[in-house]
């Protein structure tokens, strides 16, 4: 009914809006309709109810375009009711290079905002877990920052700091502040600086970038998020769209500077719907307490792969490429609770063939890293059949630091064929990523399990497989090159690659042999994709035995060990 009410309305409008234009067409005059009562959609300039707009949390119920929120709106939306308490109220700005009129024109906004600078920050509750937060607000001289916002911005980190309590930050900002000079412009280097100290010294930092975030606010600290979220449709960019176009002399694409622009280009880790972000952002918090990290792991034993009929390479191959093979995506919502994605590597793109999160695994929160493989044509040309590109392998280092920082063990679901070989991947540094993957993993504090699901590639499976133990189910393969490209290579006839399976000791019985495979994980019967459930819970079992196994080590006996892991392999050698 309200439906078509929306649409009948419309229509009158509409055609009010045609007899307005046309001089000779007779027209009966409508009483306009009451501001208070209806909304009219700037994006699609679809109208609704006012009462229903505001209960879709300012959100269009046709396109679902994101009204932009004043502080008070956000605060009251995304916090706990009664929690917050404002920080820093009084500050207020002065005017350091004598600009013109700027002092009434602070004047005339306090009076018109009830604000008294462009940013709130305070202390409060989201779900029930406490936080520090500054909310901007582009009423005031369009959010731009000058000394106070930077100011306010500064001191919410280093009393964060002090208090021991993450920090969110929502950015609504025009950039920096013209009528504070240069002034301004410090106050990205300040605000970057106070982030830096607080990252360093442990502090979870949550950067919600909101409509719109440019110049000087998305070149420092609403950049800097350990996590970063976006609202849907938001604008994000450094130089203005119109600036771009005038300096380069060239029409940018649609959807450019848009949040869904910055996602696909590795920028953000999430966009979320308003109506979910409160609960996403107190689920976040939940997952970086000390509370989360209590384990309740089982003791069940993980199933022996000698119970499993064993196979040859060839007849694993066979196996690992049935088109039902789980992936990664079956295996997450079986494992692991409270997951969420994140995305890119914040310098060029987010690899789909790369999936990289944060969940829980019996009640420990957990960083998971995979490659990612389809089951159809059009899910595989997404995830390019597995294959990363640099940007893959460096979104998963990204993540892992971010694990490393926070004390979050890391699970590595390997699956590859091997890295991606193109033109463009060699030219954004393929060899580079994997060797700094490489370096950096052996260095990580936290706990590192591997786990080999099916495909296990060369170095494009080892860029995320150097860690404290390595698991492989019973029917995976781990080799030096693909027995395709063995085949291709050494005897120019990719067909004989069964051939080549079966002479490179590549099967997880082979692995266990030569002392690089640490448990064998038994399939069911005619593979994984045969009982998805019972494999699942294996691979689970085997978790719940290893990441305490690990936990139990201290940072300097797990760095130590894992070194000599890696370090007696091929010590069998003569001298």
């Amino acid at each position: 009914m309200v439906v078509d009410a929306l649409k009948d309305m419309r229509k009158r409008l509409e055609a009010d809006a045609a007899h307005d234009k046309t001089e000779d067409t007779p027209y009966t005059y409508h009483k306009p309709i009451p501001e208070d009562m209806w909304i009219k959609c700037p994006e699609c300039k679809g109208v609704m109810f006012r009462e229903d707009f505001e209960k879709s949390y300012s959100v269009c119920q046709i396109c679902g375009h994101h009204y932009r929120l004043d502080s008070r709106s956000r605060i009251r939306e995304v916090t706990d009711a009664g929690t917050f308490v404002e920080w820093d109220a009084g500050l207020l700005s002065l005017n350091p290079i004598a600009f013109d009129g700027y002092p009434e024109k602070i004047d005339g906004l306090i009076k018109k905002t009830g604000l008294n600078e462009a940013v709130v920050c305070g202390q409060a509750v989201i779900n029930g877990s406490a936080c520090a937060i500054a909310v901007m607000d582009s009423n005031f001289l369009m959010g731009s920052m000058g000394s106070v916002v930077g100011e306010k911005i500064t001191r919410l980190f280093e009393q964060a700091m002090e208090l021991g309590l993450p920090v969110i930050t929502f950015s609504a900002s025009g950039g920096a502040r013209m009528q504070e000079g240069i002034i301004s412009l410090m106050q990205m280097a300040k605000t970057s600086a106070a982030v830096g100290r607080f990252q360093d010294a442990g502090g979870l930092y949550i950067s919600v970038m909101t409509d719109p975030t440019t110049g000087g606010v998305t070149a420092s600290f609403a950049s800097l998020g350990d996590i970063i979220i976006s609202e849907p449709g938001t604008l994000i960019g450094f130089a203005g769209r119109r600036v771009i176009e005038g300096t380069i002399a060239q029409t940018l694409p649609d959807g450019f500077q848009r949040a869904e622009f910055l996602l696909e280009h590795g920028f953000l880790d999430m966009i979320v719907h308003r109506k979910q972000l409160k609960n996403t952002l107190g689920s976040l918090l939940q997952l970086h307490t000390k509370e989360a990290a209590e384990t309740n792991f089982g003791s069940a034993e993980t199933p022996a792969a000698s119970a499993a009929k064993k196979l040859t390479a060839s007849d694993c191959l066979e196996v690992i490429r049935h088109k039902n093979r789980p992936v990664i995506s079956d295996y997450l919502s079986l494992m692991f609770d409270d997951v969420f994605e994140m995305h890119g590597d914040r310098a060029f793109a987010d690899d789909q063939a790369m999936w990289g999160g944060i969940a829980r695994f019996a009640g420990q929160p957990v960083t998971v890293i995979g490659h990612r493989k389809g089951k159809t044509i059009e899910e595989n040309s997404r995830t390019n059949f597995g294959m990363p590109h640099p940007e893959g392998y460096r979104k998963a280092m990204r993540l892992m630091k971010q694990a490393d920082k926070f004390g979050r063990p890391i699970v590595c679901m390997v699956d590859t064929s091997g890295a991606y070989c193109g033109v463009g991947a060699e030219e954004r540094g393929q060899g580079e990523a994997i060797a700094v993957n490489l370096r950096d993993m052996m260095k990580l504090s936290v706990p590192v399990i591997v786990m080999i699901m099916g495909e296990g590639g060369s170095g494009g499976a080892l860029a995320i497989g150097v860690g404290d133990e390595l698991a492989m189910l019973s029917n995976s393969l781990y080799s030096v090159i693909s027995p395709r490209g063995f085949a291709s290579i050494l005897w120019k006839d990719a067909s004989r690659e069964k051939e080549a399976a079966d002479i490179l000791h590549i099967t997880a019985t082979d692995l266990e042999d030569l002392g690089i495979c640490d448990q064998i994980i038994a399939e069911p019967g005619g593979g994984a994709h045969t009982n998805l459930s019972e494999m699942a819970q294996s691979v689970k079992s085997y978790l719940e035995q290893a990441l305490p196994r690990q936990m139990a080590k201290s940072k300097d006996e797990r760095l130590a060990s894992r070194y000599e892991k890696f370090r007696r392999i091929g010590s069998f050698l003569e001298h």
